[in-house]
């Protein structure tokens, strides 16, 4: 049997987006894309401590947006594009139905012209 008290399953997109929903979050992804980085060096421009910065990695880490490998004594994080793949790929199905619905209202400009030109009309007889 099973329980109708299930726990709610987390995708990747849904700690990914929740990720990308802090503004520190993005601009430590936006630094990355230049290439891999170091703790040190990333918290260097940011106004917040360098364990916050680790706080904001470990959570980019979860949601399989960054990984990290030991260089010496050091931890050096970049992106990662598997879990960029997987937030596109998630993105890409609102982007075709926007543009399916663009590409409908751009193929029936007569009945939009001739609506503007009738409210035009009755515009100026009043």
């Amino acid at each position: 049997m099973v329980s109708c008290i299930l726990p709610l399953v987390t995708t990747y997109q849904d700690s990914q987006l929740d990720a990308l929903g802090d503004a520190t979050r993005r601009d430590i992804l936006a630094r990355l894309v230049g290439g891999p980085m170091a703790v040190g060096e990333l918290a260097r421009d940011f106004p917040v401590s360098r364990p916050a910065i680790s706080q904001h990695l470990r959570v980019l880490k979860e949601a399989n947006l960054v990984v990290d490998r030991a260089v010496g004594n050091r931890r050096l994080y970049q992106l990662n594009p598997a879990g960029f793949e997987t937030l596109r790929e998630y993105f890409e199905q609102f982007w075709g139905q926007a543009l399916s619905a663009f590409r409908r209202e751009v193929e029936k400009p007569q009945k939009r012209q001739a609506s503007q030109s009738a409210s035009e009309t009755k515009q100026e007889e009043q």
